[in-house]
């Protein structure tokens, strides 16, 4: 088994790595939207007091997809590897479209694409002030 800390995704927002390795199967995290070497959350609006006033669901959920990107490559793994995804969402009425769409743009059909499983959270771990709205954690080979 070995860990792997990514050097070029976001930072994980409490004591844990970016992802292990066992065997053949890589496990990781879940991983959110931010940015390495920041608390901000791509399409985030938010007033002078810093309180949300509205986000794109399509930019956290690319944002999150390049972290996953940047995990697997430190990892010595691919895109192309991923087994199977869980996906959490904290407003599946208003982010399904969107969200079905933006994951179908990544994994499109063929004999390649993940599983997938998609819950509904009522709030999910952000590491700053700005509530995130969409995490996914994967298992991909090596």
């Amino acid at each position: 088994m070995s860990t792997i800390r990514s050097t070029t995704a976001a930072e994980p927002v409490g004591p844990y790595p970016h992802a292990r390795r066992v065997g053949n199967l890589l496990f990781l995290s879940g991983i959110g939207p931010r940015t390495r070497g920041s608390k901000d959350i791509p399409g985030a609006k938010v007033d002078a007091s810093g309180t949300l006033i509205d986000y794109s669901i399509e930019a956290e959920i690319r944002s999150c997809f390049d972290n996953i990107k940047a995990v697997l490559a430190d990892a010595g793994s691919a895109w192309e590897n991923i087994v199977d995804c869980q996906c959490f969402l904290t407003d599946m009425k208003r982010d399904w479209q969107i969200y079905n769409r933006v994951y179908g743009e990544f994994f499109p059909p063929g004999p390649s694409q993940p599983t997938r499983t998609t819950v509904q959270v009522a709030a999910l771990p952000t590491g700053g002030n700005t509530p995130i709205h969409f995490e996914i954690k994967v298992i991909a080979t090596v």
